[in-house]
């Protein structure tokens, strides 16, 4: 890995080169300049990561290189160095984007800990980058959300109304009707499609760990926390936080919650500094929270400051009509990622998956199709190995029900996985919805042979 580079950029000699041995001992790639003229000149072939500048200097002073840098690059992080009497100019630095400063006589344990803070800052933002590019880029709702049925063709009228703008939405369907992609979609396809897209469950978390997670904390605001920590909210920034299951959240984060929305703000836990919250929230759930509202077990003020934009999607059973179009893209989908070329669905067997009743909706579907896949031996997606609940017995050939423990059927189970992707560990892991690790041990215990 290529060492962080750091610009000195100071008149006096001392200081620059005790930095500079000081930052090479840290691994650091550090190189100085003895004027800001000069210092730019660098700036400009090295493209450095980071700059620590004196703010007095001749010919131009640190704000001056500070607003020169920026105009180069506005990713490269800019430490000032400051004398005790200057606070103004600390203020006018910070103002123009500088990360932070050092009061002279320099503290060496400070000026470490805001170097590392100031490169770890750095490269989360170009991580987040990436990750929105990347995301931005690929985005295509026609390629996401599938339909043509009258209830879908409502939903992508709500979320062209709803992308224009940073309207607080709440999304409600059963689980598995794609609540997270309709959330997606509104934000990729409108005003906040170059931010960050932030998805939080919050049924994955306890209590605490869903606060520090969402709002950060302070180092030792409990046991284990060595560092500061940002939340979901700061790392949204202008973006989206999407809160799923919100209907799960305690009466102490829902509170907490609510002042977010009235005040658009929030502390870490642990801390005393009002953070400003400028992300647009969605919330998703798979409850009607009408009802909870009504039996005491959800905040009303709450609800209704989620609730400024309702959607509600339709389950898999309220749209039949756009089965075959979802068969289709999840063919298509699912044969590039195992790399089969399953393409011909028989008249009986798409009247099987048109009428089954779907209870985990299109995720049921997707994941009924990607095991059908896996244990197609040709082109066609053969009835034998549609895998629903009512056909098991079919699939597995049983005499009789009765003659099966549950450990017969998944060992019987796994074995038919496993040999129909030739023992290969990692996709029939991902097929079965069990870790690898998971799998070995069920290897292990079945006494399963490669045959």
């Amino acid at each position: 890995m290529a060492m962080e580079k750091i610009l000195v950029i100071d008149d006096d000699q001392s200081i620059r080169e005790t930095l500079t041995t000081y930052l090479k001992r840290q691994d650091y790639n550090a190189f100085s300049a003895e004027d800001g003229q000069e210092g730019v000149e660098l700036v400009r072939s090295e493209l450095p990561d980071l700059i620590i500048c004196d703010y007095k200097m001749p010919n131009m002073t640190g704000l001056e290189v500070l607003a020169e840098v920026k105009e180069i690059d506005s990713s490269i992080h800019f430490i000032m160095i400051t004398a005790f009497d200057e606070m103004h100019i600390t203020v006018s630095a910070m103002q123009k984007g500088a990360y932070d400063f050092i009061e002279k006589p320099l503290d060496i344990e400070r000026l470490k800990l805001t170097i590392k803070r100031a490169l770890d800052n750095k490269k989360l933002s170009e991580k987040l980058d990436a990750i929105i590019e990347e995301n931005a880029e690929n985005y295509e709702p026609r390629n996401i959300l599938i339909g043509k049925t009258r209830p879908m063709k409502e939903i992508f009228k709500k979320i062209g109304q709803v992308s224009s703008s940073r309207v607080t939405t709440l999304i409600q369907g059963e689980s598995g009707t794609g609540k997270e992609l309709v959330a997606r979609a509104i934000h990729y396809s409108g005003v906040t499609k170059n931010t960050p897209f932030i998805p939080v469950n919050c049924t994955a978390l306890t209590e605490t760990l869903l606060e520090s997670e969402l709002f950060g904390h302070v180092k030792g605001a409990f046991t284990g926390s060595i560092k500061d920590k940002k939340g979901k909210f700061e790392l949204a920034a202008d973006g989206t936080i999407f809160l799923d299951e919100i209907s799960e959240v305690s009466p102490n984060l829902q509170i907490k919650l609510l002042r977010i929305l009235q005040e658009k703000e929030f502390e870490r836990v642990g801390g005393e500094t009002v953070i400003q919250m400028k992300a647009r929230i969605m919330a998703a759930t798979n409850k009607n929270l009408q009802r909870l509202v009504d039996n005491g077990n959800f905040r009303e003020d709450l609800f209704y400051r989620l609730n400024i934009v309702n959607i509600n999607l339709p389950s898999l059973r309220e749209r039949q009509e756009d089965i075959p179009l979802l068969v289709n893209h999840f063919l298509n989908k699912i044969n590039k990622e195992l790399h089969k070329s399953v393409v011909k669905v028989p008249g009986q067997v798409m009247d099987i998956l048109v009428n089954h009743e779907w209870v985990g909706n299109v995720r049921e579907l997707e994941n009924t199709l990607m095991q059908a896949i896996v244990l197609s031996k040709g082109d066609v997606l053969e009835k034998e190995n549609i895998l629903l609940r009512e056909t098991d017995k079919k699939s597995y050939e049983f005499e009789s029900i009765l003659d099966y423990t549950l450990s017969d059927v998944e060992k019987m189970h796994i074995e038919k996985v496993l040999n129909n992707l030739k023992w290969d560990k990692k996709k029939a892991a991902k097929v079965l919805g069990i870790s690898l690790p998971t799998l070995y041990s069920k290897i292990e215990n079945y006494k399963l042979d490669k045959s």
